[in-house]
């Protein structure tokens, strides 16, 4: 039936002009545009606080610059109005004055499933992006595959989309907001993206959703229990960014991009600021204790820092004794991997190795300079991480720092001890930059802990215990003084901590042409 009206509607433009053949036409995509899945289900999406596909993109790209494709796409065999542009809006148009791709599901249409037409679109989309070398930007508002479609044997042929995505990764920056349920195979594609953003109490990702868990395994769980992004941001690390609605997640998605490249074989852009690149940070002297073991807020001394004191963390609720995000300093983009003080003392577990090791990579990947900022007292230790896998993950931590080629800049900030030291680019990491302030230490281990090693016996047989103890921590203390360490010209230099804005423009833009020759390899051999 439909190949006859098809058939009819051949026949009767024949009568038509071409200008009436092209307005009928632009009359059609108008329909669409407008009217999505229909009224009342663009009502519904509005009624659970969402904004719709095609407002989404609409604040995603500059004004007046997007370009939809395939705006006449619909699922072949059914009737065109029910699935109008098959659930799946795609185009490209600019972001800050400069190029991107989209691929937006539509939930009000057949819940923004994945239909034949729909992914043909998207696919053309990852072939723009990695032709053109331009960002993908994907906004998930999903219940995944369309069942009807693909649950037959044309299964077999499925797939492709992930295997782009990797081809893709780490060739151009590949972003995948989450902004409502991503079933299934719309599960994956943030997973494999470079930086992922959920919103708050509509976001949902999971293999099967509380149905399937239901029916497969008798678990009994909301979505939100079982996939939302507190769960995500917080606990299993697959989010990026919990932010509050639909227009903030599309702001951080346009922030994001603007600290990289277009592609792995441009440099991040440079953009004008009115924060003096020479301004000096006093606040730091105040804000760093003396004391290795008082806890302090490192984010504090970022913002202190870099521009306007601007800092865009990364998986801020996840693995938060490891700090990891972009800001720019003298203009120039920089990501920053840190220990955070105030969390488990800056000690690094699981997450944290994994955490870091990811972001390193992201840097590393589209030539982002790399910020450590050291205050460590080493890796966790104990029988629960290490069944929960800390040699390999650790490693993963190690791996990253060491094949990171983008200039590299490390500040021992108080303590730089044990493994800690070599993960956060110690010496041996070729740091194009390697600083230290004057209370810094870096040993093997904190002092506390080295004396009641390998002092133990003398302490015990010591008249005064406790004194002698005293006396064996000053001294070992002094032995990993910095000041050795500088006078063993192991340290560039020991710097004042005001000046370390002054210090690290000025090496951003002497670094900015760095090149690193390494030996042949197809891919290094990353731990698990």
């Amino acid at each position: 039936m439909e190949e006859l009206n098809i058939m009819k509607n051949i026949k009767e433009q024949v009568q038509m002009t071409l200008q009436e053949i092209i307005e009928e036409m632009e009359r059609r995509k108008q329909k669409i545009r407008e009217e999505m899945g229909g009224e009342k289900a663009v009502k519904r999406q509005h009624e659970k606080g969402k904004l719709t596909a095609r407002e989404r993109v609409e604040l995603l790209f500059d004004e007046g610059t997007f370009e939809e494709m395939g705006t006449l796409a619909y699922q072949l065999g059914s009737d065109p109005k029910k699935t109008p542009a098959d659930g799946m809006i795609a185009g490209y148009g600019k972001i800050n004055g400069r190029g991107a791709c989209v691929a937006a599901y539509d939930f009000t249409v057949i819940a923004g499933s994945m239909g034949p037409s729909g992914e043909k679109k998207v696919t053309r989309m990852r072939e723009w992006a990695l032709k053109h070398r331009i960002p993908i930007i994907w906004l998930i508002d999903s219940a995944g595959a369309r069942i009807q479609n693909s649950a037959g044997s044309s299964f077999a042929a499925t797939g492709g989309l992930f295997f782009e995505q990797v081809i893709m990764s780490g060739v151009v920056p590949q972003v995948c907001a989450v902004m409502g349920p991503g079933f299934a195979g719309t599960a994956y594609v943030p997973a494999l993206a470079d930086f992922t953003p959920m919103v708050k109490g509509t976001s949902f990702l999971g293999l099967g959703g509380p149905p399937l868990v239901k029916a497969a395994i008798g678990e009994d769980i909301s979505e939100q229990e079982l996939g939302g992004s507190k769960i995500h941001c917080e606990i299993s690390g697959v989010g990026d960014l919990e932010v509050q609605d639909d227009a903030a997640c599309i702001e951080k998605v346009r922030e994001y991009l603007s600290y990289l490249p277009q592609n792995n074989q441009d440099l991040p852009p440079v953009i004008k600021t009115s924060d003096p690149i020479d301004r000096s940070c006093d606040k730091l002297n105040e804000l760093i204790p003396t004391a290795m073991n008082t806890p302090f807020d490192i984010i504090k001394l970022i913002e202190e820092i870099v521009d306007d004191g601007k800092f865009f963390e990364i998986k801020p609720r996840w693995a938060r004794n490891m700090v990891t995000g972009f800001a720019r300093i003298g203009g120039h983009s920089i990501g920053i991997v840190a220990n955070q003080p105030k969390w488990l003392g800056g000690t690094i577990d699981v997450n944290a190795s994994d955490k870091a090791a990811r972001f390193i990579n992201i840097c590393n990947a589209f030539n982002v300079p790399i910020l450590y900022l050291v205050d460590t007292p080493a890796f966790m230790i104990g029988s629960a991480v290490e069944k929960a896998g800390i040699i390999r993950h650790g490693a993963k931590f190690l791996h990253a720092t060491a094949s990171a080629t983008v200039p590299k800049f490390t500040i021992v900030v108080r303590k730089a001890f044990g493994a800690g030291y070599y993960v956060m680019n110690g010496r041996a990491y070729e740091p194009d930059l390697f600083l230290a302030y004057p209370h810094a230490q870096i040993s093997l281990m904190g002092a506390e802990g080295a004396v009641n090693i390998v002092y133990r016996k003398e302490i015990a047989n010591a008249e005064e215990p406790e004194a002698r103890r005293q006396e064996l921590i000053q001294e070992y203390k002094d032995r990993i003084s910095v000041d050795l360490v500088a006078g063993a010209a192991d340290v560039d230099d020991v710097i004042n901590p005001a000046d370390t804005r002054r210090i690290l423009a000025s090496a951003l833009e002497r670094t900015r042409g760095k090149q690193v020759e390494r030996p042949w390899r197809k891919i290094g051999v990353v731990p698990v």
